[in-house]
């Protein structure tokens, strides 16, 4: 899929930002994927916040899901191992959520309620 990109930023940090937008992009998401570059990721945006829950079946990386407020905050992040059926939820109702390698974040040094920043959570207010 050739989807639309953003960047974002988390600190110093930048992430390009594949933006999974229409029912079908979420739906499809990262599955079947074998690699993804680091500072790469999948950014879900969703029309309203609700509680969004997360599930690895067809995705081939281990990846960590954090789940982002309409102003950029990290609300809770979740890692999701390949091929599982597990549900990671968010904590409360969010339109956003950011797929990045697993690991990435915590490398960064990035948790839940540090601040993403980038144009896609200006356009939410």
């Amino acid at each position: 899929m050739n989807l639309q990109r953003s960047t974002l930023s988390a600190g110093m940090h930048q992430i390009d930002a594949q933006l999974a937008v229409t029912p079908a992009q979420r739906q499809t998401g990262l599955m079947f994927r074998k690699e993804m570059p680091q500072g790469e990721g999948m950014l879900f945006i969703f029309e309203e916040p609700v509680q969004q829950c997360f599930w690895m079946k067809n995705t081939l990386l281990p990846l960590t899901a954090a789940f982002v407020a309409d102003d950029g905050t990290i609300v809770n992040l979740a890692d999701m191992k390949p091929q599982t059926t597990d549900s990671h939820c968010s904590k409360k109702p969010v339109r956003y959520v950011l797929e990045m390698n697993v690991g990435w974040f915590a490398k960064k040094g990035i948790k839940a309620g540090s601040r993403l920043r980038g144009q896609v959570f200006q356009a939410s207010k």
